[in-house]
């Protein structure tokens, strides 16, 4: 789901570096979900500005996983956050976590379902840029 943005940063920020993050909710039978990480592909982030960015700030817990896993490549000299839409308890666990980043957003709504999405916010992302996921 973060794709889409991902390239409306590197059309803006043309001369920066990126890097490529795998993660998604995997979501279990009993409603359940976790967050999974597959792959990483990034350059060294040490004493670099560190910009992650995903359409939707729900929990936080993706950005989170993500931001820890480009950490443990090096130290960056700043972390920014770029999210589409966040949710009130999305954007205070980021800020709770990460205290000293920066989080861009474009606008916020307030809610999140028993599922952890965000209401209204623009249904799943991935969906929208993608089509609908196959896996169960």
């Amino acid at each position: 789901a973060g794709l889409p943005m991902h390239q409306g940063m590197l059309n803006y920020f043309d001369n920066a570096g990126n890097a490529f993050v795998s993660a998604y909710r995997r979501h279990h039978k009993d409603g359940t979900f976790d967050i999974h990480m597959e792959y990483i592909s990034s350059p060294n982030v040490d004493g670099a500005v560190l910009v992650v960015c995903d359409a939707m700030l729900a929990t936080g817990s993706s950005m989170a996983l993500v931001a820890n896993a480009l950490m443990e490549l090096g130290e960056p000299a700043q972390v920014h956050f770029a999210t589409a839409i966040a949710s009130t308890a999305g954007l205070e666990h980021m800020k709770r976590v990460f205290p000293d980043a920066s989080i861009w957003m474009c606008t916020m709504d307030e809610e999140l379902t028993a599922k952890a999405y965000i209401v209204p916010g623009l249904g799943d992302a991935g969906d929208l840029s993608f089509g609908e996921k196959m896996q169960e």
